[in-house]
């Protein structure tokens, strides 16, 4: 019998397997295709303190087996959210994690402060936004930017896991930084930069240019994100994301040193991806004779 329990920074819970951010929606878009509180949460796409339309489309492009978007996350904003999607999910008996994002400092501060007091069980700091406070620059690529907008962000009450960019040579300087400023978990990684040309009518591809790619590709470099920051940081838990789409890519991540992992663009081919990888998960724990998750978590380190 596996036990698919798994922790991260306080947070139970009941799986290791999330949805991730942008892939599921903002409510129980996915519960016609399983059972949301069979997983370990729903990870809610990012809310800013506004609602917000995004980029102009076109915003989504295939490009081979990966996929390639420029959504420029679109959304209700905190105040409806809460309204209308988080109920929903609730309903479900879902686990909820929100993801938030911000312009600014002041723009994270006052999505976060407008969570106090949701049912989530922790907070998903989207560190990975054009600060235009400082030309434009990310966030995440700022080991200061990014302490400001954690330490910024504590007023939601709740633990904080900071999403950073593996667009950056100093990954590990962002990550400490925001540990540092009181994130209690990473994850890791966002989108790859990228770019797509029409070549049939010689445009690109995307309304906005250039966009993040995910899909399988890049599992690898998610993988090392992960390994480098569990070795750097032991201590610290961390949330791996980008490529899983089968459960031997979810024992990966674990054992690279995620204490849980997130399910993104597999879902747009598959909606029941969170839920095949899972079971996959456990399947092969099985085989191996694996009991827990806890045995897999940095066993690639040993």
């Amino acid at each position: 019998m596996t036990d698919l329990s798994s922790n991260v920074g306080g947070v139970a819970l009941r799986s290791p397997v999330m949805t991730a951010s942008g892939t599921a929606g903002h409510g129980d878009e996915l519960a016609g295709y399983g059972n949301l509180d069979e997983l370990g949460a729903v990870v809610t796409k990012s809310l800013a303190i506004f609602a917000w339309e995004g980029n102009s489309a076109p915003r989504v492009a295939a490009s081979g087996e990966h996929l390639l978007n420029s959504v420029g996350l679109a959304g209700p904003g905190v105040a409806a959210w809460r309204a209308g999607d988080l109920p929903a999910l609730l309903r479900r008996g879902a686990t909820v994690v929100s993801s938030i994002w911000g312009r600014s400092v002041e723009e994270f501060s006052r999505a976060a402060d407008a969570m106090r007091g949701a049912e989530i069980v922790a907070l998903e700091v989207n560190a990975s936004c054009p600060n235009l406070e400082k030309g434009r620059e990310i966030f995440a690529h700022s080991p200061v930017a990014t302490g400001e907008i954690i330490a910024a962000t504590r007023v939601a009450g709740v633990p904080l896991w900071v999403k950073l960019s593996p667009n950056t040579p100093q990954l590990l300087e962002v990550a400490d930084a925001a540990i540092s400023a009181g994130a209690q978990a990473l994850v890791l990684v966002n989108t790859i930069l990228g770019l797509s040309v029409d070549v049939e009518t010689r445009r690109l591809t995307l309304g906005a240019g250039g966009g993040g790619v995910s899909g399988p590709g890049i599992l690898p470099v998610a993988l090392r994100a992960v390994y480098e920051c569990h070795e750097a940081f032991p201590a610290t838990p961390i949330v791996g994301v980008g490529g899983v789409c089968r459960g031997e890519d979810a024992v990966a991540m674990l054992m690279a040193g995620a204490n849980a992992l997130e399910v993104g663009s597999a879902t747009f081919a598959n909606p029941r991806a969170p839920w095949i990888v899972q079971r996959e998960l456990s399947e092969w724990m099985a085989r191996h004779r694996v009991s827990t998750v806890d045995e897999l978590i940095g066993a690639a380190h040993d």
